[in-house]
C-alpha cells in the first residue's frame, strides 16, 4: 500500500509540473512552484523537448539538422526553446508545409541563434539588477539580448527592432538553462532614424485625380466612381466578388526641386481581413478612363508584372513603395494603377477614396533632396566561408560613406548563387534592400548553402537619400 501511495503522489506531482509548463501563461517572479526535489529537471535539455508534445516540433528539427548532440553536451547553455506554435507561425510566414522544407543551412542557423552560450537565469538576482538587455554570444556568431522587467517577465532582443516575452523561463536541466518561447526569435538591431530629421530632406505631395473600383459577374457593367470606398477583393476571375481598385495620378503635379529619393503610396484603411496576404499594385497602359465611367466591362487590365506588394495587417495606412518603380520609369504626367488582392484569397479589403467624408484620399508622397551630396567606398573585404556555414557580415566587410550610416542604403543587384543572405527571419533577394547600420550592427550574414565551393559574389549598388549614387560593389565569397 505504502508503494502505491508514492507512485501516486509522484504521478501526481508530475501532472503538477506539466500543467505549470504548458498550461500557464508567464509567472510574474519567474519561481515555478516545484517541489524542491524537483526544482531540477534532472534531464538534458534533449531529453526534456523529447519528452513534451507541445515541443515536438522543436525535436523534429533538432533531428533533420542532426543537433542533438549540441542540446546534450554537459557544456552549459541557455537553450531559447521555440514552442510548436513558434514553428507553425515561422512555417506559415516563410510559406514552407513542414520543418522538412526549410534548407538546412537556414534551419541549422535558426537552432544555432537560440543558443546562448553561457547560462543565463532569471532568479540570479545580480542579473542585469537595472532591468538592461545584456548581450550575449550565439552559436550562430550573432548577438541575442537577455534582460526582464521589473516584475522579472523575461524579454529577448529587447531594444532592437522586435522583442519577444519568454513564455516560460528558468526551467533548468543537466546541461543549462531553458526558457520558452512562442515565436521564432531572430536579431535585427533597431535601424529606425537615428540622428532624426534630416534637414536636407524635403516631401511633395500629389493626390488621385480619379479613383474608383470594378466588380466583376452580374455587377460588371456598373460604375462605382462615386463611392466613398476602393473595394478589393480577388475570389474568382471576372466573378461576382472581382473587385479591383483604379488610381489615377498626375507626375507632373510634383513641382517642388529635388532628386525624389524615396516614393510611396498611402491608402486610407477603412477595413481589411487583414489575413497577411499580399496586396499588389500595378501600372495599367491607359490612362483614358475617367472614375465616372470606369467599369469592368471596359477597364483596361495591366500587362506587366506587379510595380509593388504589401502583406495585409491591421493597420489604419496601407504604404506601397513605389521608390524602384520611379527611379526606372521616370514617370511623368497622368499614370493609371490598379490594386488587385492576392487571388484565391477572399481577403477582402475596403480603402478611402477621394470621396471619403472622414478619412484621407489615397496619395503620393514623394521625398526629395538636393542631390550634391558624394558617397566613397572606404571597405571592400572579400569573405571566406566553409561548406554549411555561417558569416556575419560587418562594416570590416563592406563600408560605405559620406553620409549617415542609417541614410546610406544598398541595393541587391545580384545575390550569391551558393546560398542565402539574410536579415532577421527574412531571406534577402535581388532588389531587396539594406542599410549601412545593418552592417553596422551585424544584422546581415551568409549561409553557405553546403553543397558547392569556390567563388561566388553578392552585387549592391548602394544610394543615399540625397541621391548619390555608387554602382557595381562587388564582394567576393570564397567558399572551402
Amino acid at each position: 500500500m505504502k508503494k502505491i501511495k508514492q507512485i501516486a503522489i509522484h504521478f501526481l506531482v508530475g501532472l503538477n509540473i506539466l500543467f505549470l509548463l504548458f498550461g500557464c501563461e508567464i509567472q510574474e517572479d519567474f519561481k515555478y512552484k516545484y517541489a524542491d526535489d524537483n526544482s531540477v529537471l534532472n534531464m538534458s535539455a534533449l531529453e526534456f523537448i523529447r519528452q513534451n508534445d507541445s515541443l515536438s516540433l522543436l525535436s523534429q528539427a533538432i533531428e533533420i539538422a542532426e543537433f542533438e548532440d549540441l542540446y546534450r553536451k554537459d557544456s552549459e547553455f541557455t537553450f531559447i526553446v521555440p514552442n510548436n506554435q513558434a514553428f507553425r507561425a515561422y512555417l506559415k510566414e516563410n510559406s514552407y508545409s513542414s520543418i522538412s522544407d526549410i534548407p538546412l543551412p537556414i534551419l541549422r542557423n535558426i537552432l544555432r541563434y537560440h543558443i546562448v552560450q553561457e547560462t543565463v537565469n532569471f532568479n540570479d538576482l545580480d542579473l542585469s539588477p537595472s532591468n538592461k538587455p545584456i548581450a550575449y554570444m550565439t552559436e550562430n556568431g550573432q548577438t541575442l539580448f537577455l534582460s526582464h522587467t521589473s516584475t522579472y517577465v523575461g524579454l529577448v532582443n529587447e531594444g532592437t527592432d522586435k522583442q519577444w516575452q519568454i513564455k516560460t523561463s528558468n526551467l533548468v536541466p543537466t546541461n543549462g538553462v531553458i526558457h520558452v518561447v512562442s515565436s521564432i526569435v531572430f536579431y535585427s538591431a533597431s535601424t529606425g532614424d537615428v540622428d532624426g530629421v534630416n534637414p536636407d530632406l524635403i516631401q511633395d505631395t500629389i493626390f488621385t485625380k480619379h479613383d474608383a473600383y470594378i466588380n466583376g459577374g452580374v455587377e460588371s457593367s456598373n460604375n462605382y466612381g462615386s463611392d466613398p470606398l476602393l473595394k478589393i477583393k480577388n475570389v474568382t476571375d471576372n466573378g461576382d466578388y472581382d473587385r479591383k481598385a483604379f488610381l489615377m495620378f498626375d507626375f507632373d503635379e510634383l513641382e517642388k526641386e529635388g532628386v525624389v529619393t524615396d516614393l510611396e503610396l498611402q491608402l486610407a484603411v477603412s477595413f481589411t481581413h487583414a489575413k497577411g496576404v499580399d496586396l499588389d499594385i500595378y501600372e495599367t497602359p491607359s490612362t483614358s478612363w475617367t472614375e465616372s465611367s470606369l467599369n469592368f466591362d471596359n477597364a483596361v487590365f495591366p500587362v506587366n508584372s506587379r510595380i509593388s506588394s504589401i502583406k495585409t495587417t491591421e493597420v489604419s495606412t496601407f504604404k506601397f513603395d513605389l521608390t524602384d518603380y520611379y527611379k526606372k520609369k521616370a514617370p511623368s504626367g497622368l499614370r493609371s494603377f490598379m490594386l488587385d488582392g492576392e487571388a484565391g484569397t477572399d481577403e477582402t479589403d475596403e480603402i478611402a477614396s477621394k470621396e471619403h467624408p472622414s478619412l484621407p484620399p489615397p496619395m503620393l508622397i514623394a521625398t526629395l533632396a538636393s542631390g550634391d551630396s558624394e558617397l566613397s567606398l572606404e571597405t571592400l573585404e572579400d569573405i571566406t566561408v566553409d561548406q554549411g556555414g555561417i558569416f556575419v557580415l560587418s562594416h570590416e566587410n563592406i563600408k560605405v560613406s559620406g553620409a549617415a550610416a542609417n541614410d546610406i542604403i544598398y541595393t541587391i543587384e545580384e545575390v550569391p548563387k551558393f546560398g542565402w543572405l539574410v536579415k532577421g527571419a527574412e531571406v534577402l533577394k535581388k532588389g531587396h534592400k539594406f542599410s549601412q547600420l545593418d552592417l553596422d550592427l551585424k544584422n546581415i550574414i551568409f549561409i553557405h548553402g553546403g553543397n558547392t565551393s569556390g567563388m561566388d559574389v553578392l552585387l549592391l549598388t548602394a544610394r543615399d537619400r540625397a541621391g548619390a549614387v555608387l554602382e557595381d560593389i562587388e564582394l567576393s565569397i570564397k567558399v572551402n
